[in-house]
């Protein structure tokens, strides 16, 4: 099966997640809104973990669906997007038969672990691989054994090691 690196936030009715908050510079905008056109970016308010409101609102990269993508992100079309994408078997944006990326959910795994128990443990049972079923604790325990031991290849060491 194959595995993408991607985490998006959809709609899910009594869910909690938490989320990291960080700065860019206005200047990095264009180019992270291209990097992340996949995602819809949806204003959000967070709050600090022990319930005071942050002073900003925030961004959060939900997903879209294929049709919204095309219609508000993708301008040079499907044929174009898939001409570039398609050597990828990429044929659909948001896909409920991939696995995650091994050394990318390693990644995000350590970057929770980091910032405490409540945070580690909320991403493992409310972010879920791309079933929209299983948690990430779940695959852990059931499938993906040994990925918190992978190093990541050297190409990737300095942004994913953790």
């Amino acid at each position: 099966m194959q595995e993408i690196a991607g985490l998006s936030a959809e709609p899910c009715q009594d869910e909690t997640i938490i989320i990291t908050v960080f700065d860019i510079n206005k200047t990095e905008i264009p180019a992270f809104i291209q990097r992340e056109r996949e995602y819809r970016s949806l204003p959000v308010f967070p709050e600090s973990l022990d319930g005071k409101p942050f002073t900003n609102p925030a961004v959060l990269c939900a997903s879209y669906t294929d049709e919204e993508f095309f219609k508000y992100k993708c301008f040079e079309g499907r044929e174009i997007y898939f001409q570039q994408y398609g050597e990828y078997n990429i044929h659909k944006i948001w896909r409920d038969d991939v696995l995650p990326c091994r050394v990318y959910l390693r990644h995000c795994v350590l970057a929770a672990k980091s910032l405490g128990d409540e945070v580690y443990n909320n991403f493992l049972d409310h972010t879920f691989i791309a079933d929209r079923k299983t948690t990430i604790r779940q695959y852990f325990e059931k499938t993906a054994t040994g990925i918190m031991e992978e190093e990541p290849p050297e190409s990737l060491k300095a942004r994913y090691g953790g």
